[in-house]
């Protein structure tokens, strides 16, 4: 008699697959989670989570994320633009008194605050469109590849709900769940907003207050060092680099290794400092970077190395308007 366990484990494997859980496995695991960690109760987390709906432009979208698609000269064209460098303009001087208040607090300059803001949704105008109960439900239950973090989300979400007395069907926002004027997913919400204002409420989607000191707080917990670099382009790149390339955008090499190497720098850096070497892609060729630790902590809030560049370099491009 074949025992339990070498049954099932027949089952798993069958046709060389490993079975998944179905939806309503999942959904019961985490209802039961909620109930046993959280307090909530059952019956009514269960009518909340069927009231959601599964959107396939959600899954569709998440397949094919812009940082993965494209390289940095596409990418660049979206976010380094005359319009949306004006809008960082006009958003500094509409906000300048709390940007200075919140750089002066939490260290990040202005530029940088302005940058995420107009990166991720054009200054508030464009905060998506999604229920995020619907997208964290999708992806939660729906998107085996990633499902784990998306429940995690939803976990948090549904307790941020719950702090902040919000009804969990109001809030909208990107086809992962990301909310407001500086797109927190919910962890980050709960973790890093802040009442900037101090009227008692965390408002990320209609306090440009409580946004830039959020933004200003996520940065500084993440440890931006102010005052330092975030990047700069460099020359001397060959195919005998590739090793340092290929270590990745985390700061792990000495700026007196990478210039005994050959690495041409167009400003001084500490020789004992560290950074990243990038390679860039565009259709004219590659472009070669050092990445330093702010470099980094951008990419705290999008892990993508194309996200950054565009953050750094928008950032650039609002402060030598606002300086003219």
């Amino acid at each position: 008699m074949i025992k339990f366990a070498a049954l099932t484990a027949l089952l798993l494997f069958a046709n060389g697959a490993i079975a998944t859980p179905s939806s309503a496995q999942l959904q019961k695991e985490f209802v039961d989670q909620m109930v046993q960690k959280h307090g909530f109760e059952a019956n009514s987390l269960n009518t909340l989570l069927n009231s959601a709906k599964v959107r396939k432009p959600i899954l569709e979208a998440i397949a094919r994320p812009a940082e993965k698609r494209l390289n940095w000269g596409q990418y660049r064209k979206i976010f380094l633009t005359k319009s949306r460098t004006a809008g960082g303009l006009k958003f500094w001087k509409e906000n300048a008194e709390t940007l200075q208040r919140a750089s002066e607090k939490y260290g990040v300059p202005p530029q940088i605050i302005v940058a995420i803001i107009g990166v991720e949704t054009r200054y508030g105008k464009h905060t998506g469109g999604y229920p995020v109960l619907d997208a964290l439900v999708t992806l939660g239950f729906h998107y085996p590849k990633r499902g784990k973090f998306f429940r995690s989300e939803l976990s948090h979400f549904l307790r941020l709900a719950r702090e902040e007395n919000l009804d969990p069907h109001e809030p909208s926002g990107s086809y992962a769940g990301a909310m407001g004027r500086p797109q927190f997913i919910s962890s980050s919400y709960r973790s890093y907003a802040v009442d900037f204002d101090g009227d008692k409420k965390r408002d990320i989607w209609n306090n440009n207050v409580d946004v830039i000191g959020s933004v200003a707080n996520y940065f500084a917990r993440h440890a931006w060092k102010a005052g330092k670099p975030v990047a700069q382009r460099v020359q001397g790149v060959n195919k005998n680099h590739k090793s340092i390339i290929k270590a990745g955008y985390k700061p792990s090499i000495k700026i007196a290794d990478l210039q005994a190497k050959g690495i041409k720098l167009r400003e001084p850096l500490p020789a004992q400092s560290k950074a990243a070497l990038l390679e860039l892609k565009t259709e004219k060729g590659n472009q070669h970077w050092l990445a330093m630790d702010n470099f980094y902590v951008i990419t705290r809030y999008n892990h993508s190395p194309l996200y950054a560049m565009a953050v750094f370099q928008l950032s650039e491009a609002i402060k030598a308007l606002h300086e003219k």
